[in-house]
Formats: C-alpha cells, sequence, structure tokens
C-alpha cells in the first residue's frame, strides 16, 4: 500500500476542491505544509468535519430492513387510558433483548405512561413510534430518575460527587447540597452495554487499557497509518486510538490540543497519565502488513514524541430511537446541578447510532451523550417551562452530527461540547430562549457549530447591548473552554430585545480557548465579535455563500471518492 502525501489543507477538503473556499476566504491558503494561522491571518487550518454522522455520514439513510417487529400492544400496552404501562412495555423490551438479528419495538399512536427506565443493553435495537406531533406516540413519565433509578449504575459517580465534596451553594434559594448525579448523567431511555463505565471518575475503577497494537507513525488529518505489529488487527475492527499525556504540563499532546497557549491548562490534563486524554473511536479499512487505513482522519500526529496506541472499545452498535415524545410533568426548576433526573435520552457506548424525529417536554436535559461515536440526532425538538440544565450534550462522543434539533425551553446549555468531545458537528440547530454554545471544557476540540440560528433578547452594559453566546461551564481542573480548531460557521443572531436597529451588538465568548474559528456571523443587526483568547475572524456581518461547512466538505469527499 503506498500511503499518501499530506495535501495541505487536507482536513478542510481536496485541493482541487478548494477554489470557492478561496474566492470568499482568501486567508485560507495553500502550502507546502500542514498550515497553522500565522501573525497575519493567512495558512488557516480548518479540519475535515465531514466524516460526522451515522457510518461518517456515507449512508444517508437510516435502514431496519429484516427487523423482527416486537408490538408493546401484544404485552397489554392500552394507550390513552390514564393507567401505568411500564410492565407490559418491560415485558416487550426483556423479549426484544432475547431475540437475534435486527429487532425494533413498537410503540402505538397515543400516551403511554411509564414509570422505569427503558434500558438498551444489546445492539441492532429499535425502539420506534408513530411520530412526535399530536397523533404520534407519547411516553409520559410522571416520575424522575432520583425516584425511579434503583441500578447501582450510577454509584461511581455518587461516591466521586460525594468524596470530593460536589456540593451546589446557594443560600439565597435554600440549596446546600450534594451535585445531582442526575444533573449530566441518566435517561429514562437509558443505552448502555453492560459492564461499561460512561465516564472515568475514580481511580481505583480503573482497569489496565486493553492495547491490541502501538502506532508508530501517523499525521493529523490523513487515514493512513503505521503500526509496531498488525498481527491482532482484523479489517472492520472498531476500535479506539489513545493518545497519552505521561509527560506532565510539557506533553507535547497538550501542545497539539492547545498550541503554545498562554492560557493555564487545568490539572486534569497530566494528573491521570494511566487514562486517554484523547480518544478517537474508528474502524479499520485495509491492512498491508503493517500499513493500516481508518475510516476517519486523525485527530493528532502520532510519533516519537506523540505516543498512541489502538485498544479494545466494548460497544453496542446500530441502535437507535424514532418517532417519539418523551413528557415530564410539569413543575418547578430545583436549581442548577440538583436536577431530580428529568432526562429523555442517555446514549453511551454506541457505534453508529441515531436519534430521529423526537420531541421532549419539561426535560431537565433532553439529551446526554457519553462515549460513543458515529451517531447522526436528527429532527430534534425540545419545549417546557422548567429550565433544562443541557439541550444536548455531547461528551467524550466522537463524529456526532446533530441536525434540525430545535431547542424552545430555556436552558443553562444550549448546544454542548463537553469533556473530551472531537470532531462533532451542530447543524441549522435553533435556540429560541437566551440560547447558548457551551464548550465546556476538558479537551474537548475540533468542533464545529454550523449554520446555526439564536434568538436573543440582549443584556445593556456600560459599553452598550451584548449577549453571552459562547457560555462556556466546566471546572477549573479542566480548562482552557476548548482546544483548538472548534469552529463556528454561519451563524444567523435575531435579536428580539435589548437593542435598537442602529445599536451594534457584541458577542460575547469570554473564557473560551485557543485558535477557534469564528467565520460568518449575521442577522437583524450589526454585530462586533469579542471572543477571548481572540480567535481567527472571517465575514462578521456577512451571510456566507457556503451557508454549511459541514454539508460542502461532505459533498466534496463523497464526489471525490467516487
Amino acid at each position: 500500500m503506498k500511503i499518501p502525501t499530506l495535501v495541505p489543507l487536507a482536513d478542510l477538503i481536496h485541493r482541487h476542491a478548494l477554489i470557492s473556499i478561496l474566492i470568499i476566504f482568501p486567508n485560507i491558503t495553500l502550502a507546502d505544509s500542514t498550515p497553522e494561522i500565522s501573525k497575519d491571518g493567512s495558512n488557516v487550518y480548518m479540519p475535515d468535519f465531514s466524516y460526522a454522522g451515522y457510518h461518517n455520514s456515507n449512508e444517508s439513510l437510516i435502514k431496519n430492513n429484516n427487523s423482527k417487529i416486537i408490538n408493546v400492544t401484544d404485552y397489554g400496552v392500552i394507550v390513552n387510558d390514564g393507567k401505568d404501562d411500564t410492565s407490559a412495555v418491560m415485558q416487550a423490551l426483556t423479549y426484544a433483548h432475547t431475540v437475534e438479528g435486527p429487532v425494533t419495538v413498537l410503540f402505538p399512536k397515543g400516551r403511554l405512561v411509564l414509570k422505569d427506565i427503558l434500558k438498551i443493553e444489546r445492539s441492532n435495537i429499535t425502539l420506534s413510534g408513530k411520530g412526535m406531533g399530536k397523533n404520534g406516540t407519547e411516553l409520559y413519565f410522571p416520575m424522575p430518575l432520583s425516584i425511579i433509578d434503583k441500578t447501582p449504575t450510577l454509584d461511581e459517580l455518587r461516591h466521586y460527587l460525594k468524596r470530593h465534596n460536589k456540593k451546589q451553594r446557594n443560600p439565597d434559594i435554600y440549596i446546600d447540597t450534594y451535585f445531582s448525579e442526575y444533573s449530566w448523567s441518566g435517561g429514562v431511555i437509558w443505552i448502555q452495554k453492560p459492564g461499561t463505565r460512561a465516564v472515568e471518575y475514580l481511580t481505583e475503577y480503573d482497569k489496565p487499557v486493553s492495547i491490541i497494537s502501538a502506532i508508530k507513525k501517523g499525521r493529523r488529518g490523513e487515514r493512513f497509518l503505521k503500526v509496531d505489529n498488525a498481527d491482532k488487527l482484523t479489517k472492520g475492527d472498531v476500535l479506539r486510538i489513545d493518545w497519552h499525556n505521561q509527560n506532565g504540563k510539557q506533553g507535547e499532546i497538550l501542545k497539539s490540543i492547545y498550541g503554545n497557549t498562554e492560557l493555564d491548562i487545568g490539572s486534569h490534563h497530566w494528573t491521570f497519565p494511566a487514562r486517554s486524554l484523547v480518544l478517537q473511536v474508528t474502524q479499520i479499512k485495509s491492512i498491508n502488513k503493517n500499513h493500516i487505513e481508518i475510516s476517519d482522519p486523525l485527530l493528532h500526529d502520532i510519533n516519537e514524541k506523540i505516543t498512541a496506541h489502538f485498544s479494545h472499545w466494548n460497544h453496542l452498535e446500530e441502535v437507535g430511537i424514532n418517532g417519539l415524545s418523551i413528557v415530564f410533568p410539569d413543575g418547578e426548576t430545583y436549581g442548577h446541578h440538583v436536577e431530580q433526573g428529568f432526562n429523555g435520552i442517555y446514549m453511551t457506548s454506541v457505534f453508529n447510532g441515531w436519534i430521529k424525529d423526537v420531541s421532549f417536554s419539561n426535560a431537565d436535559s433532553a439529551i446526554l451523550s457519553e462515549n460513543s461515536a458515529n451517531v447522526t440526532i436528527s429532527n430534534i425538538h425540545s419545549y417546557g417551562s422548567r429550565i433544562g440544565h443541557y439541550g444536548i450534550h455531547l461528551g467524550s462522543v466522537h463524529n456526532f452530527l446533530v441536525e434540525d434539533a430545535k431547542i424552545f425551553n430555556p436552558t443553562i446549555h444550549t448546544f454542548s461540547m463537553n469533556t473530551k468531545a472531537t470532531k462533532n458537528v451542530f447543524l441549522r440547530g435553533e435556540g429560541f430562549e437566551q440560547p447558548t454554545l457551551d464548550q465546556h471544557g476538558g479537551a474537548n476540540h475540533q468542533n464545529l457549530y454550523d449554520n446555526m440560528t439564536f434568538h436573543i433578547d440582549v443584556q445593556v452594559d456600560d459599553t452598550g447591548p451584548y449577549y453571552d453566546l459562547w457560555y462556556g461551564g466546566g471546572a477549573k481542573y479542566w480548562q482552557p473552554g476548548h482546544g483548538r480548531y472548534n469552529t463556528t460557521w454561519n451563524s444567523r443572531v435575531m435579536v428580539k430585545s435589548g437593542a435598537g436597529d442602529q445599536e451594534i451588538v457584541r458577542i460575547l465568548g469570554r473564557t473560551e480557548g485557543p485558535d477557534a474559528r469564528v467565520v460568518g456571523i449575521y442577522g437583524n443587526r450589526t454585530f462586533n465579535v469579542d471572543y477571548f483568547p481572540s480567535p481567527y475572524l472571517s465575514n462578521i456581518n456577512q451571510k456566507l455563500k457556503i451557508p454549511s461547512l459541514y454539508e460542502y466538505q461532505k459533498t466534496q469527499r463523497l464526489k471525490n471518492q467516487k
């Protein structure tokens, strides 16, 4: 196998496809080596985001061919009678886990009342309803996870919160209590392979990494690499590439994630050298002796200074949720970090999965995800008066595509790129109640907010009207807010109130991360961008001729593959 030479800006698109990009963005240039941003704004590196989604976006349709249908009505479900349907649904779901091959658990039109968690613990299973509209399927959960979750799955997190005295203290509203384990974990639909950990918290739970082969050489943005020994690798294997930081504050992988930043880098980046700092789930496409082709481009270089290896990854495949409304009761918001667990879908340990045509009402968090890759989340609506913690949360996931998500309810973190999230895309999302782009620390990097719309009420300080759009979070030990190449592309900002037609509105990102790309912001006002540290800025107050970077890159890649 001939290992191809790295094409400059290969992480943007192929050389011959750059023409229209270069016309619009003359500062994005070609060079003889992988370009970085220079002092004069030239040589802008842009990752290739087009691999995000189900099967790396190579398959546009989600199919359930040859799937065995298990209808919950055959187990006694009677919709719209106001009675508890839990037992019948759990019987159907339990049976579905015993069936060989693909299986679909089918829910009828109408309202079902459920008082237990619907757990998916096997591959090739779909929960499917009749849609999320008024004539669709409504799953009503009257009780939160704090009442119905009887499993030990989150015990590690519970012990961690108490051991480290993780408390929310708001004396004005009489809160002085430990963080809720459901603040960012768990869901009434809960997808997780038994025996896996969604997140690593306590070191006594850690097990030795199952290394399959050391990787000797690879270049960021390429899909070809060289391993030490390929004897244990097989075409089609789904594996994880792990980069560790075993060299403390001076680790070369930190420089690859954050560049030569002067920002303080939190201690969790070097406190746990046995744990992976960067995770890339990928699939082996071909093997020629010790030369390997993988399914998507490398996140970082691999060499003598930046080491990595293939490891086993325990996971589920082909898991999907279709056509449901998940409804919680009306109620007051308990407070930040003390949520009771009105969480919709919790997706962990999934490779090649989907969530489509699903709505949520009165959720603390609509969708939470961890430890997964190659998932498409499509046409999501979230409503309600309860202030949610997360709209959609992507944490420790790789190559997620979230398209056409509309978050109507108020949330603290609306569209979240969380700890260790990489190469994920929010596409055509829309937020209606003070929406935020949450870059939550934890070495999240190379993520994209693409062709998004925000409806905002601006605030005013001594210098005029402003809005905190990039409003992140995360503990100090996981700062900065993000690593290199997080990109915001073609954002539409619609001011509802707080600034007159002739006033300039500042769009803020106060505590973010290095080498961000902010390209194209427009709307019904004139905007200035105040982002720290300074990003690459282009086309402010201009609607881009290429509305979606993801879709453009995908079109060019698939054309070139043909």
